[in-house]
């Protein structure tokens, strides 16, 4: 095969992967788990990303009670209780915790949640027990100028189901910006953040669920 036949086998070969990505992959990781009515729905801070390149909703129903989840999210991060993922990559080798740690229970407008050694996000604003909305850039003038930090949004919203069930839904949304020496680390993230978040949600399903499991049985030593 000659060097000109091997180039254009090799570009139809990227081009359809990219194809396969664009319209099967893509489509079903942006929206993994989560219903038609959870994708179409206006959630807190969606305003924010106007006509998002990136818009990924995804969700799971937990057996446990808002409540029960919302300290396992506001005490995540690296350094912190950990992202309940893959913890050799996402947490410096470090195992997340299954328990609630109180010293990470704070929540305030402002609070940063390291997303690495030297990222992180910023919550802009929250509802106990019920969303937790984190930005990047505008989020904290002063923050920026100490560390790079994404432009986009990371919602985390719990709705109830039933007295025991919740969904736990994520929504991130972020605009590309083609020309940004940073484009390279978005388009990474596009391809490659579904196994980090499927593994990151379903972390925090296990841990709440044990926790709800853990109530339940004192609760009834109780009686």
């Amino acid at each position: 095969m000659g060097r000109l036949t091997r180039a254009a086998a090799g570009a139809a070969l990227a081009a359809g992967g990219a194809a396969l990505y664009l319209r099967v992959y893509r489509p079903w990781q942006t929206r993994w788990g989560a219903s038609d009515a959870e994708v179409t729905r206006f959630l807190p801070g969606d305003e924010i990303v106007g006509r998002p390149t990136w818009n990924a909703t995804r969700a799971v129903t937990v057996a446990a009670t808002p409540a029960q989840i919302w300290p396992f999210l506001v005490q995540i991060g690296w350094g912190r209780a950990g992202w309940y993922g893959y913890d050799r990559v996402d947490n410096g080798g470090r195992p997340s915790t299954w328990e609630i740690l109180p010293e990470w229970q704070g929540l305030e407008i402002g609070k940063e949640f390291p997303m690495s050694p030297v990222t992180f996000m910023v919550c802009v604003d929250f509802r106990e027990n019920e969303w937790m909305l984190w930005r990047g850039k505008d989020a904290d003038a002063d923050a920026l100028s100490r560390r790079g930090v994404s432009s986009g949004t990371w919602l985390w919203y719990l709705d109830p189901v039933d007295e025991t069930h919740t969904r736990l839904i994520t929504r991130m949304r972020d605009r590309y910006r083609w020309r940004s020496p940073y484009i390279a680390v978005q388009l990474a993230v596009d391809a490659f953040d579904f196994p980090f978040m499927r593994k990151v949600l379903l972390g925090i399903k296990a841990r709440a669920e044990a926790w709800a499991v853990r109530q339940a049985g004192d609760h009834g030593q109780d009686l």
